[in-house]
């Protein structure tokens, strides 16, 4: 079932079902780092930061998924049978 994307949201978002709440998850490339966005199922912007990889294997131009554990401080993807964790010290926002 697709979910319904509010306007504010990024086209390329993926949402990702959560037993307690769900949220929509969006990449970007920034400087040699990536800002991953989450946004509430309404599309409250819950977070922006700058997020470091475990790995410099992942390409942000090729197929990819949101996966669990992901949130405000981890996120989790799924690249070619490959997990990418990526994680912040940015806590501001």
């Amino acid at each position: 079932m697709q979910m319904y994307k509010p306007n504010n949201i990024p086209t390329d978002s993926q949402f990702l079902k959560g037993i307690g709440a769900s949220a929509w998850f969006h990449i970007s490339e920034e400087e040699n780092n990536f800002r991953i966005k989450r946004f509430s199922e309404e599309g409250k912007l819950e977070c922006s930061r700058i997020f470091s990889i475990n790995n410099t294997d992942f390409n942000i131009h090729s197929p990819f998924q949101f996966t669990y554990t992901s949130h405000c401080k981890k996120c989790t993807i799924i690249q070619n049978n490959n997990t990418y964790i990526f994680k912040t010290n940015d806590y501001e926002y």
